[in-house]
This record gives C-alpha cells, structure tokens and sequence, in this order.
C-alpha cells in the first residue's frame, strides 16, 4: 500500500504542474482517482491493479493526468503490476535459452569471420569496420523475438544493418584510409540506435521509451563491464594453467575472447532484462558517487585550461581524450536523469550535475577554439572534420541542458522539460554519426 501511495503522490505532483490547476482541483482529481480504485478494489483487483487502471482511466478528464499516463503507462506496469506476477520475465526462467541462443549465433558470425579474413595474419581492416554489424543484429534479433514483434516490423528493424552493411563494403576504401578508421569508430554508435527500435517495440516517438533505451543502455555497459572483467580473470587463470603443459594459448585466445567478447553483448542485454530491480538500485549509487567526482575533475580542468590555455599540448591524443570525457559526463547526465524519480524537487545532486555540465560545456568551448585555430591553418582532414562536427553537436546539448537545469533548480521549469530535451536531442547524435559513416568517406575521397 505505501508503494502505491508514493505512486499516487507522483501523480499529484504531476497533474498539480498545470498553470490553471489549484490545489482544490488537484484534490478533486484525486477523489476521482480514489474512487475508481475503490471500484475496481471491490471488483476484486489488487491496490496496484486498481491504481494502474483507474490512472488510464482519469487521462480522459485532464490533458496532464492523461499525460502522465500515457508517458508512464508502461513503467507502472513493469512496477506495481509484474512485480507480483508468477510469471514475471524479471525471473528470467523462460528468457534464457532464447538469448543464449543468439549469443551462440553472434559467436559463431565472429569466428567465421575471423577465419575468413586470416586474422590476425592477413587484412584486419574489414574485420574491423565489420565488428559491430557482426554483434548487434543479434541483438536486435533478440529484441525483436522477445517483443513478439511481427514480420513487418521485423524487416524494419533489418533495414538499417542491411544498408549499413551495404555501405561500408562497397566503399572503395584507400589503404591506410583515416576515413575507414573513423566508419569503424562511427558504425556502433548508428547501430546501437538501430537497436533501439525493436527494444521500444518501434515506438520511438515517445519520450518516455527513449528513456527507457538510455537506462538500458547505461544498465547493459555496467553489465558487459562486469563481464568483461570476470572473464579477464577467468583467461589469467586459464593461461596460467594451461602454459605450463605447452599447450598453444594464443591459440585458446583466438578462439575464446573473439566469441566471449561478442556473445557478451547479447548475455548482457538479457542480463539488463531479467535484472532490471538489482540494476535500478546500482544506478542511483553510481550516479551519485561519480558525478560529483567528475564534476570536481571537470572544473579543475576547466580552470586549468582557461589560465594556462591549451597551446601546443592540442593534438589527435589530447582531442580524444577531451571527446570521451565529454561523451562520458553527457552519459553519467543521461544516466543520472534515468535513475531519478520526476516528482522529487530539485536537491543537490542536481546542482552537482549542473556543476558539471557547466564545467564540460567550458572544456568544450575552449577545445572548439583550439580546433578552429588548427583548421585555419592546417585545413579540414577527415578527423578534424569529423571531431569539430561531434563537438558542436555536444556544445548545444550541454548549452541547452545547462540552461534547462538552471531554470529547473530556480523553480522555472519541470524536471519534465529537462528529460525531454535529452530524449529529443537523442536522434541528433544518431544522425551525426551516420553522416561520418555515410557521407565523410565520398567528401574524402576515402582517404
């Protein structure tokens, strides 16, 4: 019962965001939602059953109560409802063979691979661009299966692996090709998106499912981290066993990471699936310890970099190095806001996160400044195309969501609005990194 109250005063604080909504109309929206739950609980259902029914059941009398249905429809399903439920697929029991099965499949596709192009003796390039579109169909695979999604939708969700597959092996790639390496670098990053459309159920037009696809992709990297590093132990033993009794372990190796590293992506995924409630509680501790920890770091730096300027020390290494610091702060914000419950006011682990964005947004300003002055006088090349293009897509994400947190801690704005903005923003990152894929290598001559 003190679950659904907690879901109800949610509810309130919701409906309650209307400019013409008083507090009487709140609590007369209220009576009314108490009332409906009163008749289905005489009916026979559960507190949360009711609870889940009668909020469907009230969007029909306000725009916001049948917003805050619609956008949290299938997150009290999974909470009040399944939680309960025998058969609930959080216990994993009748998901398991199904994914197992897949990650045999991404396995195998590695290792023919692998043998086809004599690796690591013969040309790793093709091995390399082609990684990920020999993983993350089987995961969508997966994702298709699992949602029951039909035919139709099951050759849509095909669609973008089989064009980028088409792409990039029908490039005339040049040797030692920059563009080849930044496509190899820039597919996993478009098919991840492409994943996202059998995940949501090809309902990627609601906010509330892009949502979702971010916690599960923050959730899915904790896991496939943890794995990683159990099986790093796992092969330290392995050779230390089996090197003694001469037997060839590179060989082992060749055999074993390829396949556990790829069959991981799909374990993984399940994993997220079947043990999202473990999951939901790691995520607010993570946050919670390291962006504080990155927010101090970034505006040290920041201070550093404005006194001392980046002079000389700006190069391919240093610009790396300030893109994945970016990216990762943008994903612990992205996390961060995944894990937090809309209804709570502003305290201060939101000022720490905006502490943060300022100090990235900084960092990133004065990386862009450094890297117009080397366009100016080396000219464009396929990497500094490509890592001023990404930078100017981040400015504006940390612009706008620095400002969005502002008016949220000022009591401006809803938290709402701040989420959507990185929900909205979301298919901008997708549409970048296709470009790099698509259109970077033909502007280069695949140079």
């Amino acid at each position: 019962m003190d679950d659904v109250e907690h879901e109800i005063a949610r509810w309130r604080a919701h409906v309650g965001q209307g400019p013409a909504i008083d507090g009487r109309d709140v609590d007369e929206l209220e009576d009314h939602l108490r009332g409906q739950m009163a008749d289905l609980g005489s009916a026979g259902l559960s507190a949360d059953e009711s609870f889940l029914i009668a909020v469907t059941r009230l969007g029909s009398l306000d725009d916001l109560a049948r917003e805050f249905a619609r956008e949290h429809r299938d997150r009290l399903w999974k909470q009040l409802v399944l939680a309960d439920t025998a058969d609930d697929v959080s216990s994993g029991g009748r998901t398991w063979p199904e994914a197992l099965g897949f990650a045999v499949l991404a396995a195998i596709a590695v290792q023919v691979a692998r043998l086809l192009s004599d690796f690591p003796e013969g040309d790793s390039t093709w091995l390399v661009r082609n990684a990920s579109l020999l993983v993350l169909p089987f995961l969508a695979g997966w994702f298709v299966r699992r949602r029951r999604l039909g035919l139709r939708p099951a050759l849509v969700a095909a669609v973008p692996f089989v064009v980028a597959a088409l792409v990039v092996n029908l490039f005339p790639w040049s040797p030692d090709s920059n563009t080849e390496l930044l496509v190899a670098a820039h597919l996993p990053v478009v098919l991840w998106f492409a994943v996202a459309w059998p995940y949501t159920g090809g309902d990627l037009r609601s906010d509330g499912r892009r949502m979702d696809f971010v916690r599960f992709t923050g959730e899915w990297v904790i896991y496939y981290a943890l794995i990683a590093l159990g099986g790093g132990v796992l092969m330290g033993l392995t050779v230390g066993i089996l090197e003694p009794a001469g037997v060839d372990v590179e060989a082992v190796m060749l055999w074993v990471l390829p396949s556990g590293a790829a069959g991981a992506v799909v374990v993984a995924g399940w994993l997220v699936e079947s043990k999202q409630q473990v999951v939901e509680n790691m995520a607010p501790v993570l946050t919670m310890v390291f962006t504080p920890l990155f927010a101090v770091m970034l505006a040290v730096a920041a201070v550093v970099y404005a006194v001392t300027g980046l002079g000389g020390a700006f190069d391919r290494e240093l610009l790396g190095i300030f893109d994945l610091l970016l990216i990762v702060v943008l994903g612990l914000v992205l996390y961060g806001m995944s894990a937090r419950d809309p209804a709570e006011s502003a305290g201060w682990a939101d000022r720490i996160q905006l502490v943060a964005v300022v100090s990235a947004l900084a960092l990133d300003v004065m990386v862009l400044g450094a890297m117009v002055a080397r366009i100016g006088e080396l000219g464009f090349t396929p990497n500094r195309t490509a890592a001023l293009g990404l930078n100017l897509v981040l400015l504006v994400n940390l612009a706008v969501a620095g400002w969005l947190s502002t008016l949220f801690l000022r009591g401006r704005t809803t938290f709402d609005r701040v989420e959507r903005w990185q929900t909205t923003y979301l298919p901008v990152f997708a549409g970048w990194a296709a470009l790099v894929v698509v259109a970077l290598p033909p502007l280069f001559g695949f140079a």
